[in-house]
């Protein structure tokens, strides 16, 4: 029987096979690495497109927080305007009342008195003048008293000016500015006013 030697074709079966397992896992390593790039590119772009939406959505933020900003000052300003229209239309309301106040009290001076200055300061009326006879101030508090735009008649002083006359005193007389209740009819103040 004739010998065979099976050694050189094993050794050359077994470098082949180390050959392809070599070959195999070298295209492996270039596909990792060929995976590993484009997953890297892939994240790295994900990155990039995120920090631009991030600056972008800043940019508009920045923008936004503007406009918030421009409108609280255009809110502040409006009220500011608004609390300047209601003072103009408290004042222009208030126009015919003050000539109701100087003409109901040119009605409750009675003769004999004479005024020297009369003093306002908010709903406080003061005045200061000179009449002829105690008598006659007390006409005058009777008739603060019973007009419908004065009330509270208070008299702070009483003193002599012989200068004036024998029986003249110069005084002091505080009272109240007041607006007429609504009358039944539903009339106020502004009508009676405008009647005036």
């Amino acid at each position: 029987m004739a010998k065979i030697n099976l050694l050189p074709w094993r050794d050359e079966f077994r470098r082949q096979k180390q050959q392809e397992f070599l070959t195999i896992l070298g295209s492996v390593a270039v596909v990792a690495a060929v995976g590993c790039y484009i997953w890297i590119s892939i994240i790295n772009g994900a990155i990039d497109d995120q920090k631009q939406r991030n600056a972008m959505l800043e940019t508009e933020i920045a923008a936004l927080n503007a406009k918030v900003e421009e409108i609280r000052k255009l809110k502040q300003r409006r009220e500011e305007l608004l609390a300047r229209m209601k003072v103009i239309q408290g004042l222009q309301g208030e126009r015919p009342v003050i000539v109701r106040y100087f003409d109901d009290l040119v009605r409750a001076v009675p003769e004999g008195i004479f005024l020297h200055s009369v003093d306002r300061k908010g709903n406080n009326i003061s005045i200061k003048g000179v009449t002829e006879s105690n008598v006659r101030v007390s006409a005058f508090m009777r008739n603060l008293d019973e007009s419908e735009w004065f009330s509270d008649p208070n008299l702070k002083s009483v003193k002599a000016a012989p200068s004036f006359g024998e029986q003249a005193s110069e005084f002091i007389l505080s009272f109240q500015a007041s607006k007429p209740k609504e009358s039944e009819d539903g009339s106020d103040a502004k009508s009676a006013a405008k009647r005036g």
